[in-house]
C-alpha cells in the first residue's frame, strides 16, 4: 500500500473509531436530544421530554415552537392537548367513585341513561373503561357539513340514534372514543359536578397540577398553551382544533411533562385510589370468552424488549403524544409534540432503550 493510500485509510478507522467512541460516551442527554432532533428546528412546531426514575426526574428538556406565529418557544410548562392520554384521567375518576361505593363496574348505562336503545341494558361501565361495549363511534355519526364542535352531551344524543353495537357487548375489543365520553357523563351524573370541576377538585387540585386543564372554550383558559400544527406542501400551517376537540371525556385535557411528572408520581404511591385498584387499571382485561386484550383501565398494553407494561398516545388535529410507563422499574417516558406528523412511540422506545434493562 503506498503511502496516500495508507495515511486515508488510517483516516478513515479513525473516523470510523471516532465516531464509535464519541456513540458509547455520549450522555443520555445528547442521546435524547439525536432522537428528538426533528423537533429543534427553529421555526417548526416542537416538543417536550420528560423521563423519571423512582421519583426522580433524569431528564427534561423541550424543543422547538409552542406558538409560531408568535415565535414563543416550547418550555416543560408548556400545555399540550393531551388527547386519548386523558383516558386515563377519565378512568381515574371511575375508579375513584367505585372505591367510594358511588357506582359499580357492573352498573348498566341504563342506571344512568334511561332513554338509550336496548343495548343501554346490556352495556356495563367496565365495558366502557375497556372498549369492549361495541357502541358506535360517535365520529361516524357526525354530519360532513357540520362546522360546530360536538361536546359530551351530543355524543350521548348521537349514540341514542343508533339501534344497535358492533358486535354482542363484551365479545371483543374495538376502541371507542364514544366509550370514554359517555364515562365523562356518568362522573358528572354521580359526583353531581361538572366533569371539568372534578378532575380539578379531585385529582388536579390533590396532585398539584395547577395549570393542566380541561379545556372548554369560554368557560376556561390553557396558560402555557401550545397550538398545533400540521405540514402542507413543507410548510407549518396552523391546525388546532376539530370538530370532535371540545369532547372532553376522551381527549379534552391539555397538560404540561413537568405537571404529569407528578400525576405519575401520584399513581406509584397510590396517593387517589389503593395499590389494588391502580393494578386493576394495569392489568389486561378479558372478552366475554376469557380472552385477554391489550387494555386495561384508560391504559394500552404492549411488550418491548421483553416486558408487557402500559402505554397510551394520544393523536388528534395538531397533536401527537405519547407516555410508557414500566411499573416494575418506576420508569415514566413522556413525550408531548404539537405537530400532526409521525407517531411519538417511535421516540418513545428509541428513549427507553437508554433506560430499560431487563
Amino acid at each position: 500500500m503506498n503511502n496516500k493510500l495508507q495515511t486515508f485509510a488510517f483516516a478513515v478507522l479513525f473516523g470510523i473509531l471516532s465516531a464509535l467512541t464519541l456513540s458509547s460516551c455520549a450522555t443520555p442527554e445528547q442521546r435524547i436530544d439525536s432522537i428528538m432532533k426533528k423537533f429543534s428546528t427553529p421555526n417548526g412546531p416542537g416538543a417536550s421530554v420528560l423521563v423519571m426514575q423512582n421519583d426522580s426526574i433524569l431528564f427534561k428538556k423541550s424543543y422547538g415552537l409552542a406558538n409560531l406565529e408568535e415565535q414563543r418557544a416550547v418550555t416543560p410548562a408548556t400545555n399540550f392537548r393531551l388527547a386519548s392520554m386523558t383516558k386515563q384521567f377519565t378512568a381515574m375518576c371511575i375508579m375513584m367513585l367505585a372505591e367510594q361505593g358511588k357506582l359499580s363496574y357492573d352498573d348498566k348505562l341504563s342506571k344512568f341513561f334511561p332513554k338509550l336503545p336496548r343495548w343501554g341494558d346490556s352495556v356495563t361501565v367496565k365495558n366502557l373503561l375497556t372498549h369492549t361495549s361495541g357502541i358506535v363511534d360517535y365520529e361516524s355519526l357526525i354530519p360532513d357539513s357540520q362546522t360546530v364542535q360536538v361536546h359530551d352531551d351530543d355524543v350521548l344524543k348521537l349514540v341514542r340514534t343508533v339501534d344497535s353495537t358492533y358486535f354482542p357487548v363484551g365479545s371483543q375489543y374495538r376502541y371507542s372514543n364514544s366509550g370514554y365520553s359517555l364515562l365523562a357523563l356518568i362522573v358528572e351524573k354521580v359526583s353531581g359536578e361538572r366533569f371539568a370541576d372534578f378532575l380539578k377538585h379531585h385529582i388536579f387540585d390533590v396532585v398539584g397540577m395547577p395549570t393542566t386543564v380541561a379545556f372548554e372554550n369560554g368557560i376556561s383558559t390553557v396558560e402555557n398553551r401550545a397550538y398545533g400544527y400540521a405540514k402542507e406542501d413543507n410548510t407549518w400551517k396552523f391546525a388546532d382544533q376539530s370538530n370532535t376537540s371540545a369532547v372532553l371525556g376522551d381527549g379534552g385535557i391539555y397538560s404540561n411533562v413537568e405537571e404529569l411528572a407528578k400525576w405519575y408520581t401520584a399513581l406509584f404511591a397510590n396517593t387517589l385510589i389503593p395499590k389494588e385498584t391502580q393494578q386493576r387499571a394495569w392489568t389486561k382485561a378479558a372478552t366475554t370468552d376469557g380472552k385477554e386484550i391489550d387494555y386495561g383501565f384508560g391504559w394500552h398494553f404492549e411488550e418491548y424488549k421483553g416486558i408487557t407494561h402500559p402505554r397510551h398516545g394520544g393523536s388528534t388535529r395538531g397533536f401527537r403524544n405519547e407516555v410508557q410507563v414500566y411499573p416494575d422499574q418506576h420508569l415514566v417516558i413522556i413525550i408531548l409534540t404539537n405537530r400532526d406528523e409521525g407517531d411519538p412511540m417511535d421516540e418513545g422506545h428509541a428513549i427507553a432503550d437508554l433506560y430499560v434493562h431487563h
